[in-house]
């Protein structure tokens, strides 16, 4: 299948020389979340956080991006369910606490897939995370380690969001995980190849770091969470951090899908979400029909945006810094069937 396999072979800035795209302009899809939520926030003027500098600098410090250079993970699938979609019971398995976890019937579409996978079932033993925006309900089912096997079906930790609310700072609950380490949804963040290909990404990005690049002990909101993985000292950013591309960085010299995300980093920045090592998230063109590099020219690849360095950034001002207990508090009820 050509699409995201071919990032595999093609780690050139240009794509291995193919052609950049210029195909049809689709609409910009419609926002996951409402529009006042904090992913849509315009933080182009925002004041940079006191900490700023001293983040900036230890990340450099410490190699900066995971893996020495921005990479962006073109894995995520983020499918949608109809009324037709079966609502199926799971099995808890590893991954899933609580009380931040919700346990509940989820909706599998026919012909979805988790994570890097080619369908269901989590042969790899990754992440294997389960995205799924069920129209009826208004709901979004975000799940980790989930695997249907044979009719069996287990998973990790299993949030859900009622995408008609806006959520404030406690986000599900106060010290709370989700399917991401921060505690915050994972889908409204991964930009996908229609808003590339209409040129604007309307909407914060998720970015992860090395488990030693985040600070230890604490988060800041929108975060609801971190975890004991996280080892940072005092000069690494908190879960929750939110990275503004500076407004000095050259972003017109950079190729137009390049560039279309470099000015959401500028507009909406990203947020500090979960560890890893390759920093940026956008989502699978499986199920989708513009192809990030086929069939009208090469819209992104794996080391686009490699020219921006941490000290390309900077961390806008995100409040107090919330120890870290280890002990959720829900402050909503269980979202039920």
């Amino acid at each position: 299948m050509k699409g995201v396999l071919g990032f595999v072979m093609c780690l050139g800035a240009l794509g291995c020389g193919q052609k950049r795209y210029d195909g049809p302009r689709p609409p910009v899809p419609p926002r996951l979340m409402p529009d006042d939520s904090i992913w849509y926030q315009d933080i182009s003027g925002a004041p940079v956080d006191p900490e700023s500098h001293t983040i900036i600098e230890g990340l450099g410090i410490r190699g900066g991006w995971g893996q020495g250079r921005m990479e962006i993970d073109f894995a995520l699938e983020v499918l949608t369910a109809d009324e037709s979609a079966p609502m199926l019971p799971f099995m808890p398995a590893r991954g899933f606490y609580e009380p931040d976890c919700d346990l509940m019937p989820v909706p599998i579409p026919a012909g979805g897939a988790v994570e890097q996978n080619p369908g269901y079932t989590c042969f790899n033993q990754g992440d294997c995370h389960l995205l799924v925006q069920h129209l009826p309900t208004r709901r979004l089912y975000e799940m980790w380690h989930a695997d249907l096997t044979n009719g069996f079906f287990t998973g990790g930790c299993l949030a859900v969001w009622d995408q008609s609310r806006t959520y404030g700072p406690d986000g599900r609950g106060l010290n709370c995980t989700s399917a991401d380490a921060a505690g915050f949804p994972i889908a409204p963040l991964i930009f996908t190849p229609d808003e590339v290909a209409g040129g604007e990404i309307p909407h914060a990005i998720r970015f992860v770091l090395p488990n030693d690049r985040i600070r230890k002990g604490s988060y800041v909101a929108p975060a609801t969470h971190s975890t004991d993985a996280a080892v940072g000292a005092v000069d690494t950013p908190p879960y929750g951090a939110r990275f503004r591309l500076r407004a000095d960085f050259p972003v017109d010299k950079l190729p137009e899908g390049p560039r279309v995300v470099a000015k959401a980093m500028q507009k909406y920045g990203m947020f500090l979400a979960d560890g890893g090592n390759i920093a940026l998230t956008a989502r699978s063109d499986r199920f989708s029909t513009i192809k990030w590099d086929w069939p009208d020219g090469l819209l992104l690849s794996i080391t686009d945006l490699a020219s921006l360095k941490v000290t390309d950034f900077e961390m806008i001002d995100g409040g107090p810094r919330v120890p870290w207990p280890g002990q959720c508090t829900r402050q909503q009820m269980v979202v039920t069937p």
